[in-house]
C-alpha cells in the first residue's frame, strides 16, 4: 500500500471550496441559537485539494481506517465502547469494492491534548491511513485534529461536542475548527441550551452556579449554559473553575454557596465530578441544590456511585426506533444484541449510536472516493471529504444525518435524565425527563 502523488489522485475533477479563515472566538461570545451557516461556501475541504494526494490499495491487501479513543484511564467508559461499536459497524458494512477494511489496534487518546497529539503522530506516520473514527474527549481533538487533518487524513468523531472544534452555530469556524474535521455528537451548544432550558422552564430555577475544569469541552459547554440561562432571566451567581486533579472541592464550593445558587451545573469527567457531587450536599448552603451535569458523566460508572442519585444528566437522545442504518440495514436492536452478544455486556456510555453512524458514514465515503484500476484500489483523500461535505439526509441509527460546512453531522437531538436509583443504571438512563431537537 502506498500514497499517491496528487496527479494520479483526481480520478475525476474536485469541487474548489474555499477555507474559511480560523477566528479566534472567545468562548463568552458564543451564542446560543443562530443559523447553521447555510448558504455560505463549505470550510470542510483545503481550496488546494487536489495536494491531498491519494493511497493505493494493492490487490489482496486493507483499506486501513484507524479507530482514536479514550480506551485506558478514568474516561475509558466512554471510549471503549466507542472503538468496539466501530468494530461491528465494519463488520456489518462488510468489503469496499472487494478490499477489506481493516482497524488496527486501538489508539489511545488519553482524554488529553498530549494523548491526543502522541497518538496522531502515530496515525500520520502511517501513510496507508485513510481516515479515522475519533476522538472520544474535545480536549484530544484539539490536538489531534490538525495533525491528522493536516496529513490529508480526514477524522470523524462519535463524541466530541466542544464548539471550538466545529463553529459557533452563526457561521463563524470554531478557534480549533480543521478542515477535515467532522463528527456525529452533538454541538455543545446545543447541549448547553437544553440544560439551560431544562432547569429554567422545567425545574423552575432561576439561580445557578457553574464549575467548569479549564478544557475545551468542560469550559464551552458551561459557557453555553451560563449564556443561555442569562438570555431566559436566570441568573449566574457563580462562574468557576477546578483543576482536573483536584479531589477537595469544598473550597470551590464553598465559594460557589455564597451566592446562594438553586443549581449547580457541572459537566466534568471523573473523578473530579464524582467529588463534586459527593461534596455539594455537606457544604452550608448547598444542601437543598439541584445537580446537573452532561454526558461525561453519563456513564455506568458514575451513575452506579451512590453520591449520583438525583442527579439530572444530559445527553444525546438514545431513543432510536426501529430505522436501520441506510447502509447496513441493521436497526439500534440489532446493534445493540450484537454488542451484548460479543462483550458480553451494553455500552457503558450513550454514544455508541453515534460511534456505528460515524463509522458508517466514513466508510460510505471511502467507497464514494475509490475505484478499482489494473488490481489495486485508489483511495482519492479529497474526494472523502467531498462526500461528507455533501451528506443530506443520511439515515443513521441516530436519525436523519446532514453535515454542514464546518462538519456538524449529528442530529442535535438532547435529552435530560433524573437519575434516581444507583443500583440501576440503566432504569436511570431511561428516566428521560427533558428533550429537546435543535432547529437546522
Amino acid at each position: 500500500m502506498k500514497t499517491v502523488p496528487p496527479s494520479r489522485a483526481a480520478a475525476e475533477p474536485l469541487a474548489r471550496v474555499l477555507r474559511c479563515t480560523a477566528l479566534a472566538l472567545s468562548l463568552a461570545a458564543f451564542a446560543a441559537c443562530g443559523s447553521d451557516g447555510a448558504g455560505s461556501e463549505s470550510a470542510g475541504v483545503d481550496a488546494s485539494d487536489d495536494s491531498l494526494g491519494a493511497v493505493s490499495v494493492a490487490e489482496g491487501r486493507a483499506i486501513q481506517i484507524r479507530s482514536l479513543n479514550s480506551i485506558t484511564g478514568d474516561a475509558a467508559h466512554l471510549g471503549i465502547p466507542n472503538q468496539r461499536i466501530v468494530e461491528l459497524a465494519i463488520a456489518d458494512f462488510g468489503p469496499i469494492h472487494g478490499f477489506d477494511v481493516e482497524l488496527g489496534a486501538g489508539l489511545d487518546e488519553l482524554c488529553s491534548a498530549d494523548g491526543g497529539q502522541s497518538a496522531a503522530q502515530t496515525i500520520v506516520a502511517d501513510q496507508s491511513v485513510v481516515g479515522v473514527i475519533g476522538t472520544t474527549c474535545s480536549v484530544a481533538a484539539t490536538a489531534a485534529a490538525p495533525l491528522i487533518t493536516s496529513a490529508g487524513i480526514t477524522m470523524i468523531s462519535p463524541s466530541n461536542t466542544s464548539p471550538l472544534l466545529t463553529s459557533d452555530l452563526a457561521g463563524n469556524p470554531g478557534q480549533n475548527h480543521s478542515p477535515g474535521y467532522y463528527r456525529t455528537s452533538n454541538n455543545g451548544l446545543h447541549v448547553g441550551e437544553a440544560v439551560a432550558t431544562m432547569a429554567f422552564e422545567h425545574l423552575g430555577l432561576t439561580a445557578a452556579g457553574v464549575i467548569h475544569d479549564g478544557d475545551p469541552y468542560s469550559r464551552s459547554i458551561a459557557q453555553a449554559f451560563a449564556d443561555v440561562f442569562t438570555s431566559l432571566g436566570g441568573s449566574v451567581t457563580a462562574f468557576s473553575a477546578i483543576n482536573k486533579e483536584d479531589t477537595d472541592m469544598v473550597p470551590i464550593l464553598t465559594e460557589v454557596a455564597s451566592g446562594n445558587p438553586q443549581a449547580l451545573f457541572f459537566p466534568i469527567f471523573q473523578p473530579a465530578g464524582d467529588f463534586i457531587a459527593d461534596q455539594a450536599p455537606n457544604v452550608s448552603g448547598l444542601e437543598d441544590v439541584t445537580l446537573l451535569t452532561d454526558s461525561a458523566l453519563l456513564i455506568d460508572g458514575f451513575m452506579s456511585l451512590p453520591q449520583s442519585e438525583g442527579v439530572y444528566i444530559s445527553g444525546p437522545d438514545t431513543r432510536f426506533g426501529s430505522t436501520p442504518n441506510q447502509s447496513t440495514a441493521k436497526t439500534a436492536a440489532d446493534v445493540l444484541a450484537a454488542y451484548q452478544h460479543e462483550y458480553g455486556e451494553p455500552p457503558s456510555s450513550a454514544f455508541w449510536g453515534q460511534a456505528y453512524d460515524a463509522a458508517t458514514l466514513l466508510l460510505e465515503a471511502v467507497k464514494a472516493a475509490s475505484e478499482v484500476s489494473d488490481g489495486e484500489l485508489l483511495v482519492d483523500r479529497a474526494r472523502i471529504r467531498e462526500h461528507l461535505n455533501s451528506v443530506r439526509g443520511y439515515q443513521g441509527l441516530i436519525g436523519t444525518l446532514d453535515c454542514d460546512m464546518f462538519g456538524d453531522c449529528g442530529s442535535q437531538k438532547v435529552t435530560v435524565i433524573h437519575h434516581l436509583d444507583h443500583q440501576d443504571v440503566e432504569a436511570g438512563k431511561a428516566n428521560i425527563v427533558f428533550e429537546f431537537a435543535a432547529e437546522r
